[in-house]
């Protein structure tokens, strides 16, 4: 769908400055939390238990710090964009329900798996949360891919009826989300190549950098695709990144060429910050490349925009974020990067105690009923999760069957 010349006067500054911020969020969401959805790629492909335990064990030590703490990124643009643009989000969340829906379920799931495995006792439950982990860490950015792909190409229109099976399953919109996921597992391996130099673990660094490498390849051979699908199937947002949106797009591709050139070198700032540049660059672009339409060829972001006092409100709550939280966030980091989240070793033991401590080592705890409570107290936790996952599985379909009766 090519959109035509907007009608309508263009957006206000206040419009413009919540825009702006929500496309800041989700280049946030990409570099942070696309990096811990990537970790799960690596974890799947790892290898057998023994084989894999090494990498398994670099992936959590980069990922248990800050993963929780990167759903803040999500949370934060879904409130700026049901709060900024609330028809266009509407529009959205009733078209792209079903792929909206699965990408929440991987994300739920994950979760469960990721801090239940730890948890485990027996190694046959060990490999089902890791698997449980690891396959939902694909099934996230592919489905918010798939999203992404359904509204660039302007297959969500104004006032939709119920979920658009065609507009999250077009060739672009699939290709989108195989994208999203070559995505996060290369920015994923940048992180880990470079957190395994700073560790010293040189052999570690070996293993992530030539997938890596691998990973880069595939990311550019999708992008390729899917801008050639794009030429086809949105020839407004085509014209626009090749366009007034070709200085961002040419700043990722640069950005994707240094970092794979710096994968062969011992520089792990900028080898993080090039991979960084990239992925920032394509959010950029095609943020510019679709202006000024949220919904290309059926909403503006003057249309979407809420009233201006709700907009201003809104400002001045994400400026009160910025000075609360984002310090927050800077420090955590920090403390993840400098290896001071992680726990302490053990205290030397002296000489003459070292038979004792080796037999006290040795000797199995006794089981302690506040572990027994914990342990059943995580299992509600489990089933609770499950059932909301459930739930929203359950209205998922109903969604995806309501929308195929009406099209009948």
């Amino acid at each position: 769908m090519t959109p035509a010349v907007n009608p309508v006067p263009g957006p206000s500054v206040a419009t413009l400055a919540v825009a702006v911020v929500l496309l800041v969020t989700v280049a946030g969401y990409a570099l942070f939390a696309g990096a811990d959805l990537g970790g799960g790629t690596w974890d799947l492909l790892a290898g057998g238990d023994e084989r894999g335990a090494r990498p398994r064990e670099e992936i959590d030590a980069s990922v248990t710090p800050v993963w929780e703490g990167n759903h803040v990124w999500i949370i934060f643009g879904l409130v700026v964009f049901w709060t900024g643009f609330p028809s266009a989000f509407s529009a959205v969340m009733v078209a792209l329900f079903v792929p909206l829906a699965l990408s929440l379920l991987g994300i739920v799931l994950r979760g469960i798996g990721f801090a239940f495995r730890h948890e485990a006792q027996r190694p046959a439950t060990t490999r089902l949360y890791g698997a449980l982990f690891a396959a939902s860490s694909l099934l996230t950015p592919f489905f918010l891919g798939t999203a992404v792909g359904g509204v660039a190409t302007g297959a969500v229109p104004a006032d939709p009826a119920g979920n658009l099976l065609g507009a999250w399953t077009s060739p672009t919109a699939l290709v989108t989300g195989l994208l999203f996921v070559a995505t996060c597992a290369y920015v994923a391996g940048v992180y880990l190549v470079a957190d395994c130099e700073r560790r010293g673990h040189d052999d570690l660094a070996r293993y992530f950098r030539r997938r890596s490498l691998a990973a880069g390849l595939v990311t550019g051979l999708l992008a390729a695709i899917n801008l050639v699908l794009l030429a086809r199937s949105a020839p407004y947002l085509w014209a626009g990144l090749t366009g007034p949106a070709l200085p961002a797009v040419a700043v990722s591709v640069l950005g994707g060429i240094a970092a794979l050139a710096l994968l062969l070198t011992r520089r792990p700032m900028l080898l993080r910050g090039a991979a960084a540049l990239a992925v920032v660059g394509v959010v950029a672009g095609w943020g510019v490349a679709q202006y000024p339409w949220v919904l290309p060829g059926a909403v503006t972001l003057s249309q979407s925009a809420a009233p201006e006092p709700a907009q201003l409100a809104l400002l001045v709550a994400l400026g009160l974020a910025l000075v609360l939280v984002f310090p927050a966030f800077v420090w955590l980091y920090w403390l993840q990067q400098h290896g001071m989240l992680q726990e302490s070793s053990p205290p030397s033991v002296p000489a003459g105690a070292r038979g004792r401590e080796d037999v006290a080592e040795r000797t199995p705890p006794p089981a302690m009923p506040v572990r027994a409570a914990a342990d059943r107290h995580r299992g509600l936790e489990a089933v609770v999760l499950l059932v909301v996952a459930g739930s929203v599985l359950r209205d998922a379909v109903r969604q995806l069957t309501s929308g195929r009766r009406r099209r009948r």
